[in-house]
């Protein structure tokens, strides 16, 4: 339906698909076929979803020949795809302080989450906090929303978000205006030690990112004793669980368990995916 080509090679495509939208939910994603000359598809994140037109968004990062084929689309090709697939984030009895962290291509479905829970419980308002080391792909604003124990320079905002009434920030270490200097997780750890002790015990913390990222805040949430739900990124070929290319070591209280990110994920418990260590 649409397609934005955006700064460093992000793209924002509008798909009509209707199906998808009255369907997915926050975490899940979609495979589509980039190219009719390539039939292997390739995962995108889901950013938002309209039911009543029927459309979904994705945005998606040039990175290799699928993509970069993919950005050659025009409004009016046909784009096969499965959606929605995965198991999403869980939204049921959120805690009162939901703390959303986004790094990089990790940012969309943080969006998608951040918007369900504002929609579906009013009186719940999640901290977002996105990071990124190229230009984002919207154009920050300050900040009008007050997040208290942030430091006073950091007031760089996405604006659908404040929009929306969903306090955010934004964080890289390329010294962007108004952006923290620092990573999604030295940002989260400021406004956690800010917190009043029984304000930390209501937080709960969602993340979508490179892993390195998402150790870092898996580490971050057992170190506040805080329960963390984490999406995982991988290659995949099928999506739909008959490859087992994708699969990574969960554990368990049986032991290692190899589960499939497109279908046993892409979202897990945190702890299964790097457990507490000793010391």
């Amino acid at each position: 339906m649409e397609h934005h080509a955006l700064p460093a090679g992000q793209y924002l495509m509008k798909l009509h698909a209707p199906c998808t939208a009255a369907h997915a939910q926050a975490g899940n994603f979609i495979h589509l076929q980039c190219d009719p000359g390539l039939p292997m598809r390739r995962p995108m994140s889901i950013m938002r979803t309209d039911q009543r037109s029927g459309n979904i968004d994705i945005l998606y990062k040039v990175h290799g020949g699928g993509t970069r084929l993919l950005a050659h689309r025009k409004p009016g090709d046909i784009v096969p795809m499965l959606g929605p697939i995965g198991v999403p984030f869980k939204f049921d009895n959120y805690r009162k302080f939901p703390l959303l962290l986004g790094g990089g291509v990790g940012i969309p479905p943080i969006i998608f989450l951040a918007e369900h829970i504002r929609k579906s419980s009013p009186d719940i308002r999640p901290f977002v906090i996105m990071g990124s080391e190229i230009p984002f792909p919207f154009q920050p604003r300050p900040s009008q929303i007050m997040v208290n124990g942030l430091p006073g320079d950091a007031i760089a905002a996405m604006p659908l978000l404040e929009d929306l009434g969903i306090p955010c920030r934004l964080t890289s270490l390329q010294e962007y205006p108004g952006c923290f200097t620092g990573y999604v997780t030295d940002l989260a750890r400021i406004w956690l030690d800010a917190l009043a002790p029984k304000q930390v015990q209501a937080v709960e913390i969602f993340a979508c990112g490179p892993t390195v990222m998402l150790e870092a805040t898996s580490r971050l949430a057992q170190e506040f004793q805080l329960p963390c739900q984490i999406s995982m990124e991988e290659y995949m070929a099928c999506a739909i669980g008959g490859c087992a290319g994708c699969t990574i070591p969960i554990h368990t209280k049986d032991g290692i368990a190899m589960k499939r990110v497109c279908v046993d994920g892409p979202v897990f418990d945190a702890n299964t995916v790097f457990p507490v260590t000793a010391g």
